[in-house]
């Protein structure tokens, strides 16, 4: 099938582990993927590298980066002049690194552009199993957004509606690990590290690192990450 029969898809891409399997999801149910990433004030380019990386690897037919300076707000370590947690226990609070609203102006955007294409469908690579305890990485939250998607959108009044896809919701580190292998994601274009170096290098030491490097090891997988 050409890429110009498929059904047009939003796909969220950070440059991480999550989204480049998101993607790759994506094309095999048969999406013709519109790649979207945000350059929301993040501490790091690489990350925004790393996505149009990704996305050129994984078939995305295009791939659009929208800016937004969410470090005139802060309030995140992601955002502010806060240093990054290193090498600390989950305390089961919220971290410093969770950066307010972030999901919800990204799927906005997104929903903007799935309106432009004509897409019905938005696909995002939250997850709400290992993660860092943020608020907008659970069902409730995708669900609900979902919801104002359909009320809040010409598309969603008076077109077939839309969807919010999150497949890896209820996957763990490991199975997307050994989901990414099973559909050829090279994991080694991904970035994940909340504080990578110019040129993509992981610190090895923050919650993203740890979580990544738990999940290959918890798969039986190499870890292609590069560590500084």
């Amino acid at each position: 099938m050409s890429q110009s029969t498929l059904r047009k898809a939003v796909v969220l891409v950070s440059g991480g582990m999550d989204s480049a399997v998101t993607i790759a999801l994506a094309r095999e149910q048969g999406y013709q993927v519109h790649a979207l990433s945000v350059a929301y004030g993040q501490r790091h380019n690489s990350e925004l590298a790393a996505s149009d990386r990704v996305s050129r690897m994984l078939g995305a037919v295009e791939h659009k980066t929208v800016g937004i300076d969410l470090r005139s707000i802060g309030g995140s370590a992601l955002t502010a002049d806060i240093d990054v947690p290193l090498d600390t226990l989950d305390s089961g609070d919220i971290p410093v690194t969770y950066v307010p609203a972030r999901n919800t102006i990204m799927l906005s955007i997104a929903l903007g552009w799935a309106e432009v294409l004509g897409s019905s469908d938005i696909w995002c690579g939250v997850n709400a199993v290992d993660y860092s305890g943020y608020p907008d990485c659970r069902p409730a939250f995708i669900e609900t957004f979902e919801t104002l998607a359909n009320v809040a959108t010409k598309a969603g009044v008076e077109g077939a509606g839309i969807r919010i896809h999150a497949p890896l919701m209820r996957m763990s580190k490991a199975d997307i690990a050994r989901e990414g292998q099973r559909l050829g994601v090279d994991f080694s274009a991904t970035v994940s590290c909340y504080q990578a170096d110019g040129d993509g290098q992981a610190c090895g030491h923050c919650d993203a690192c740890r979580l990544r490097a738990q999940g290959f090891r918890e798969a039986g997988l190499a870890d292609p990450t590069r560590y500084a």
